[in-house]
């Protein structure tokens, strides 16, 4: 957000000073280029849904929600470096109307990436507790029409709420709503896991008949869900920090990692792929069919 990039630079100096912290700066081609191979792979997993018909169930379309957010994360990097690199040639008036403008789109690609991913880990979350407590109804529950509903409903709040954001990006409110959803969905799905083990207690016997394929996507999910809380908490934590307490050196010397927080953002994007694919054995080969031209057998 070009409001937490903003505070950045304007950082107290007396705050940098009293800071035993060197200030981490990474090179921007590594960015570019974690950034592109984040589109590809994302863009090879909705593609590998689309082709094969056997892929086009609920399940897989909120995978693709979650690759589309990622593939945004990553899309958000490649256009500010290109933003930036035009403005470096001078080519772009510096605080122009068009940069501001560009900005203030490649901002919402940003939040749109976590809101996305927020949202359609959540949506994962329920279909994985209603495959595996309510397998005998999960293909009246989980309809087509109904997943799509679902996901259109989640990506026009994420559009919505991503534009507000952005307009009002200097309020400190803002702020905090943008960082709260981040533990709210962790609270959702925490909730979820809980309920899900008292019922797998109290139903051993009924739990351990289920499918290996649902207990394997719920394992899945758990990894998905942990490598995302690994790649955004970082940034999360210094959003806040940011906001509330600039000039505190403690502080400083943490925000001194702005950048390795951001790669970290990157990488969950190229991450996710192969989670699909290590998991999923449908993914892989249509993956492998895809890579090969359709010549694997």
């Amino acid at each position: 957000m070009k409001h937490i990039i903003n505070l950045y630079e304007n950082t107290n100096n007396t705050a940098r000073n009293n800071s035993d912290c060197p200030h981490v700066v990474l090179p921007e081609e590594i960015f570019f280029i974690i950034s592109i191979i984040g589109v590809l792979e994302n863009l090879i997993v909705l593609l590998a849904v689309i082709k094969n018909k056997n892929l086009q169930a609920p399940m897989y379309f909120f995978i693709c929600s979650l690759a589309i957010s990622d593939m945004l994360g990553s899309l958000y990097k490649i256009l500010e470096n290109i933003l930036i690199m035009f403005r470096n040639m001078g080519y772009l008036k510096p605080r122009g109307n068009f940069e501001t403008t560009a900005d203030d789109i490649i901002d919402s690609l940003f939040i749109l990436s976590l809101l996305g991913s927020i949202f359609s880990l959540s949506v994962i979350a329920a279909d994985r507790y209603i495959t595996i407590f309510h397998a005998l109804q999960y293909h009246s529950i989980v309809t087509m029409r109904r997943a799509i509903v679902v996901l259109m409903v989640i990506w026009i709040c994420c559009i919505c709420s991503g534009i507000t954001m952005v307009i009002f990006s200097h309020h400190i409110p803002t702020v905090i709503t943008f960082t709260s959803l981040f533990p709210l969905m962790l609270v959702f799905i925490l909730c979820l896991y809980v309920h899900m083990f008292l019922l797998a207690r109290s139903h051993a016997r009924k739990i351990s008949t289920l499918s290996r394929a649902n207990m394997k996507g719920a394992i899945t999910l758990t990894i998905l869900l942990g490598v995302f809380i690994f790649c955004w908490a970082p940034f999360v934590l210094h959003v806040l920090l940011m906001t509330f307490c600039p000039n505190n050196p403690y502080c400083a010397c943490y925000m001194s990692l702005f950048q390795v927080n951001g790669m970290l953002i990157m990488c969950n994007a190229v991450i996710d792929p192969f989670i699909y694919a290590f998991r999923s054995p449908e993914l892989r080969e249509a993956f492998k069919k895809m890579i090969f031209c359709n010549s694997y057998q």
